[in-house]
């Protein structure tokens, strides 16, 4: 079962992993990060959080490697935040398990709006 308010910020910009930081933990999350998929799972697995980011280019295993593989045991909801805008991306991640898909740059309060979106419309199911 998800951890209220626990989010983890899979990420390998250490500016835009920050940034995603500071919002959430701003919105009363508790942050936890990791730098790329492998690691992210594993955080996921343990912490159970209710809202994941996730980019998709990453050293590694990429984003949509990595939300499959979150998938197969969570709930979480997953936001992609990634600098690739076209369709086809978009298709990809929602195909692999995103709930929602933000291109960079992006500002925090777009991101805030997703998140609470995305919580509410949990609260619905």
């Amino acid at each position: 079962m998800p951890s209220p308010r626990v989010a983890v910020i899979i990420e390998d910009d250490a500016d835009i992993r920050s940034l995603i930081s500071a919002v959430l933990q701003g919105s009363g999350f508790d942050v936890h990060t990791a730098t790329g998929g492998i690691e992210g799972v594993e955080k996921v697995r343990a912490e159970h959080p209710v809202l994941t980011t996730l980019d998709v280019s990453m050293p590694g295993i990429d984003g949509f490697e990595t939300a499959r593989r979150i998938r197969a045991f969570s709930d979480t909801r997953i936001v992609m935040v990634t600098a690739r805008a076209d369709e086809e991306h978009a298709r990809l991640g929602r195909e692999a398990g995103a709930d929602d898909y933000l291109t960079k740059p992006f500002r925090p309060r777009d991101l805030r709006a997703r998140v609470d979106a995305l919580l509410a419309d949990r609260h619905d199911d």
